[in-house]
C-alpha cells in the first residue's frame, strides 16, 4: 500500500524525532513535510533531512496525515489556523502531552479521525516506548498507519485513551527519572572517591546492562534484584537505606503527580 504523505506540524524535539524516524523507516522523502516557526529552523531541517519545510496551512492542505507536535498550549491556535484546510478524510495524530482526542475532534470537521500518541526521547537512539490510542472515529487502518510511523523509533503498544495519562507518567516522563537516579549514582561515586569520569562510566553501563537484562531475560524485576542481593551483603545494606528513605513511596508520588499534571493540562486547554 502506498505511503501517505505525512506533515509534522511543530518540529521541536519530538517533531524532529518523528521526521527522522519516518525517513529511517524508508518513508519517501517527498512524502514527508515539516513546519517550523523560525526561518532558521526551517533551513536547518531542510538541510539536515532533505524534506520540504512549509507553513502550517500549506502542510494541512497537502498531507494525508497531520502529526501535531506543538506544545499543548499552542494546539488550539494551530487548529484555528488550519481547520479550514482539514476535511474528515484526513488523519490527525496528536503528540501533544495531556490533550485528549476530544480536544481535536471538537475543533475539526465532524468525523475526523484522531489518534493520540505518547512517545519518549529514547526515540533518538531507536529505543522509544510509544503508546497509541484511537479516538472515536479512528479505525484499525488508522491505527496501522500510526504504528507504521512510530515503530521505527522503538516499541509501540496500543492502549485505551483512558490510560494515556498514566502512560505519560510512566514512560513519557520516565527517562527523566532514570537520568536523575543515574546522576545521583555518579555523584555518590565521586563522594566515595572515584574520579567523575570513572563514576559516570560505571553508573551508565550498569544502567544500560541492567535494562537490557530486564528486557531480554523476561524475569520479573524482583527476581533480578534478589539475584544480586546476598544475605547481609553490600546490596542488602544499600537497599535497606533506599527503603528507609522511602524510595518506593517517592516513585509512586512522582508518577501520580505526573499523571495529575497531564489531567490539568487537558483541563486548561478546554
Amino acid at each position: 500500500m502506498p505511503k501517505p504523505t505525512v506533515a509534522v506540524l511543530g518540529t521541536g524535539k519530538i517533531g524532529e524525532l518523528v521526521v527522522a524516524g519516518l525517513l529511517r523507516s524508508g518513508w519517501p522523502r517527498e512524502k514527508v513535510l515539516a513546519t517550523a516557526r523560525r526561518p532558521a529552523r526551517a533551513t536547518e531541517l531542510a538541510e539536515r533531512y532533505g524534506v520540504e519545510v512549509v507553513d502550517n496551512v500549506t502542510a494541512a492542505g497537502r498531507a494525508d496525515v497531520l502529526a501535531i507536535a506543538v506544545k499543548p498550549q499552542d494546539a488550539g491556535a494551530l487548529l484555528d489556523e488550519i481547520r479550514g484546510r482539514i476535511d474528515a478524510g484526513r488523519l490527525v495524530v496528536s503528540l501533544c502531552a495531556g490533550l485528549p482526542t476530544g480536544f481535536f475532534a471538537s475543533r475539526l470537521a465532524e468525523g475526523t479521525p484522531v489518534i493520540r500518541v505518547m512517545t519518549n526521547t529514547p526515540a533518538i537512539v531507536d529505543r522509544a516506548m510509544t503508546a497509541i490510542s484511537a479516538g472515536p472515529h479512528a479505525t484499525a487502518e488508522h491505527l496501522d498507519i500510526a504504528e507504521q510511523m512510530f515503530e521505527p523509533l522503538g516499541v509501540t503498544v496500543r492502549v485505551p485513551e483512558s490510560q494515556q495519562d498514566a502512560v505519560t507518567a510512566v514512560s513519557g516522563s520516565g527517562p527523566a527519572y532514570f537520568y536523575l537516579f543515574v546522576e545521583a549514582m555518579i555523584d555518590a561515586g565521586v563522594l566515595l572517591g572515584l574520579p567523575r569520569t570513572v563514576a559516570h562510566e560505571l553508573a551508565v553501563q550498569t544502567a544500560v546492562g541492567s535494562a537490557a537484562m530486564l528486557r531480554d531475560s523476561g524475569e520479573h524485576p524482583v527476581k533480578l534484584r534478589e539475584a544480586v542481593t546476598s544475605p547481609a551483603g553490600t546490596t542488602a545494606a544499600a537497599l535497606r537505606e533506599l527503603e528507609r528513605h522511602g524510595v518506593r513511596a517517592a516513585v509512586l508520588g512522582a508518577l501520580e503527580a505526573a499523571r495529575d499534571r497531564a489531567g490539568e493540562i487537558a483541563a486548561q486547554a478546554k
